[in-house]
């Protein structure tokens, strides 16, 4: 369906741009929340090098629960305010993680997860339908141009959910 060993993993930018391309076509007139975000968590967990998890968990209106995504079995449910997601979700605002041991709070899914990146999915309306998780066995795996890049998939997730 998709070719995504074609795409250059050395040059982030162009990375990224391929990546949300991608995702476009992938989501482009289907409306299911499920459907896209299996979708789009395996999109990036195939795509992408040297990472361990991708996938989301989304708001109940109490807490976090997880969603789709690919890589070993998660946590299930996750407070509001705790953790590098639960904090994403209540900030707002992303979270980009060199070292999850120096993250106060930080809650341990995998050990083999060492950093970790986190953007908070906020509909047009301004209400929290999640976060988008995705972790790696390497210490500061993401850099600022994975957090532009991510903050930009989002975007193209969040213009095709309902």
């Amino acid at each position: 369906m998709f070719e995504t060993s074609s795409i250059p993993t050395d040059d982030k930018s162009t990375l990224y741009k391929e990546l949300a391309q991608q995702a476009s076509g992938i989501l482009a007139g289907e409306s299911n929340l499920i459907a896209n975000a299996a979708n789009f968590a395996a999109l990036v967990f195939n795509t992408l090098p040297d990472i361990n998890w991708s996938g989301f968990y989304l708001f109940d209106g109490t807490e976090l629960v997880v969603g789709p995504f690919q890589g070993k079995p998660a946590c299930v449910r996750i407070a509001l305010g705790r953790g590098v997601c639960g904090t994403a979700a209540t900030t707002r605002e992303t979270q980009l993680v060199r070292d999850v041991h120096a993250f106060e709070g930080h809650i341990a899914c995998d050990a083999a997860s060492q950093s970790e990146i986190v953007v908070p999915l906020v509909k047009a309306d301004g209400t929290l339908l999640g976060v988008w998780d995705v972790d790696s066995p390497s210490v500061a795996r993401f850099d600022e141009e994975d957090r532009k890049g991510m903050e930009e998939l989002c975007r193209v997730f969040m213009a095709n959910v309902a």
